[in-house]
């Protein structure tokens, strides 16, 4: 679909991402000039009416919504057969991704992730909007740890009769709730539920119930308990530990009732994690319930117990309780004595077999001559190595907290009972473990100065940097150019740091070559070869000279060594036409046409007369070289006949 446009300004460039109902495009909005993210509904959905309406309804009632950490909904179309939503466009990695590149998440992290999640839940419980489809793939983290929710209400549009109907729930059967497994009726804690396997996964890495098949892994969610999150990673406090495993309780009753509720519990546990969160609710809530009477459950456990453990059909007909005996006054006395004998020998057979296993159990625990084992020192030990030891002695291992501390995740720090001290086999000896250090992301070093570097650590209570020094033409001096970590990873007040200080540009000295009487791109070449540039302020200087246009006429320095990278200024020639004075040759106006071209023909100047005449009237007195002398003529002017003033005076005085 790349290249198409939709809604007449949003440009498809390139798919991002696909899920179970849509694909994603990466697309540029052309009358905004942004980028943007366009989900579009994939063709087999496009065709039934009911789901591509819900889709463009329910996109519409999220694009009301308005949360930090939820991805806004900018616009939706249809086009053609094309069902989208345009969304922004959000920068980072996918939850999912996280925990597959880290394995698990620190507790701490989780919980920073797992409050946004939880408000945005909130937001869009508020407005009457179940997500239905809440999972690390729906989640984004930005590069700054931002958390964006998307796909509200997408799940909500499927055919959800049975599990296997749509490819989209098959791809989220790890986070259903139990009651979408079934099928039932879900309200809002059907999200709290998803949010609780999403932030099990979080710090443990893996999933609370996995399987061969979706319907495998539903029928987990509705019969199987999980195992706690805290017995795969001992660094998680109590608090959140009890926070998971009541969001996923089976009975929505026994869920958190709201994300509001999740919120506060985990900015208790944020403050303090060593804090006790709410108790579990009372689901006898004084509401009418019909139940069996007290007597008639105990009576009728009693009989399963019996018919479990007596196979004889004999014995059970003739066996009576004394609980019947009171109400059967028609039994007769014979039934009751031999009934009574009975009992007698039954008691008396308990009473030897339980005298019997109770020697055995003596025995097997070592008797009377049992001796008491000394607690070994388990400080600084890592904990599974701690507890093969323990059970090698016949003692048992068990944590009761973690604490933050500089030892490594998971080292014991303390016991109960402490070293040395000698218990009975088979004691539990409760250990406090390390739960590693606080993580906090590695702030952006570069461009700082030492002293500032310094202080920003310092500040966040990690260690002061190893420094190291290297040339940096890019790089002012005294400034990070490069660090370890890498800006954005989590780092512990015990990580080492490494930063890579600036010591500005490198001074060598290097010989300056001659360029003079180099074209300018030669010079230019050979003073970068030596390390050097020309300076871009280059001056020209006219010549006459045709043979030095172009070419490097002086230079500033010569002949000596400087410093690597230095400018050198060069002087080039430009070359124009030297100008001719016409009348030093002799040309001037009245002189005769002839003899002005005898002059220029003479000098090997060409000319040009203009008009007719034999008289020069005007000519070019300046030219170049090459240039052409145009001479205006004119006819030169008849003499005037001379008068004989002699002849008038006569003919004065003959008067």
């Amino acid at each position: 679909m790349n290249g198409i446009v939709l809604g007449g300004r949003y440009e498809l460039l390139e798919k991002i991402g696909e899920g179970g109902m849509s694909e994603v495009y990466k697309a540029k909005c052309n009358k905004l000039n942004r980028f943007v993210a366009v989900k579009i509904l994939k063709k087999q959905f496009a065709d039934n009416k009911d789901i591509a309406q819900k889709f463009k309804r329910e996109a519409t009632a999220i694009a009301n919504l308005s949360d930090a950490n939820i991805v806004n909904i900018l616009d939706v179309g249809t086009q053609d057969d094309i069902d989208y939503i345009v969304m922004e466009l959000v920068t980072g990695k996918t939850l999912k991704e996280l925990i597959n590149y880290s394995g698990k998440l620190t507790y701490n992290t989780a919980i920073k992730i797992a409050l946004q999640i939880a408000k945005a839940l909130d937001c869009a419980h508020r407005n009457n909007i179940i997500h239905r489809d809440i999972k690390p793939q729906n989640i984004l983290v930005t590069e700054n740890g931002e958390v964006k929710v998307t796909d509200f209400g997408i799940a909500k549009s499927t055919d959800s009769q049975t599990i296997t109907n749509t490819t989209s729930i098959i791809g989220s059967a790890h986070y259903l709730s139990p009651e979408q497994a079934k099928g039932t009726y879900i309200d809002f804690r059907s999200d709290i539920y998803s949010f609780g396997i999403v932030l099990y996964e979080m710090v443990t890495g893996r999933l609370p119930f996995e399987g061969d098949s979706p319907v495998t892994v539903a029928l987990k969610h509705l019969q199987e308990e999980p195992v706690p999150p805290k017995n795969i990673n001992s660094a998680i406090p109590d608090s959140l530990n009890k926070l998971i495993l009541k969001a996923v309780e089976k009975e929505p009753i026994k869920r958190y009732q709201n994300a509001k509720e999740i919120i506060q519990d985990l900015q208790k546990i944020q403050e303090n994690p060593d804090v006790v969160i709410g108790s579990a609710i009372n689901t006898n809530n004084d509401s009418t319930i019909i139940m069996a009477p007290i007597s008639n459950v105990k009576a009728n456990k009693s009989s399963t117990i019996e018919d479990d453990y007596y196979d004889d059909d004999e014995y059970d007909e003739e066996y009576d309780d004394e609980d019947y005996d009171d109400f059967d006054e028609d039994e007769k006395p014979k039934n009751k004595k031999k009934n009574t004998k009975k009992k007698i020998l039954i008691s008396i057979g308990i009473i030897v077999g339980l005298l019997l296993l109770a020697s055995i159990g003596f025995f097997l625990a070592g008797g009377a001559g049992s001796t008491d084992i000394v607690v070994p020192k388990l400080q600084d030990k890592l904990f599974n190595d701690a507890e093969k030891e323990v059970e090698e002695l016949g003692l048992k291992l068990e944590i009761s907290k973690a604490d933050k501390s500089d030892k490594p995740e998971n080292t014991i720090l303390d016991s109960d009972p402490k070293a040395g001290m000698k218990v009975k086999k088979g004691t539990v000896i409760k250990v406090v473990v390390s739960a590693g250090e606080e993580l906090i992301p590695m702030p952006d070093l570069r461009d700082y100065t030492l002293d500032d570097v310094k202080n920003i650590l310092k500040n966040k209570g990690l260690k002061s940097p190893e420094e190291s020094y290297e040339y940096s033409n890019d790089v002012e001096e005294n400034k990070v150019i490069k660090q370890s970590p890498a800006a954005g990873e989590e780092v512990g007040k015990n990580t080492e740091i490494k930063v890579v200080i600036s010591k500005g540009p490198e001074t060598r000295m290097v010989d300056i070559p001659d360029v003079v009487g180099k074209s300018l791109a030669d010079a230019k070449a050979i003073l970068e070869e030596a390390k050097l540039k020309a300076n871009d302020d280059i001056k020209y200087e006219v010549t006459d000279d045709k043979s030095k246009d172009g070419v490097v006429l002086y230079q500033n320095v010569s002949g000596t060594k400087i410093q690597e990278g230095t400018p050198i200024s060069l002087t080039v020639g430009k070359y124009e036409e030297p100008s001719i004075d016409i009348r030093s040759y002799g040309i001037k106006e009245e002189m005769k046409i002839s003899d002005a071209i005898d002059i220029l023909e003479k000098n090997k100047i060409k000319y040009k007369v203009i008009g007719s005449g034999d008289i020069v009237e005007s000519f070019t007195e300046e030219i170049k070289a090459s240039g052409t002398v145009e001479i205006k003529a004119k006819k030169s002017e008849p003499q005037k006949p001379v008068e004989n003033n002699n002849g008038n005076n006569n003919g004065n005085n003959n008067q």
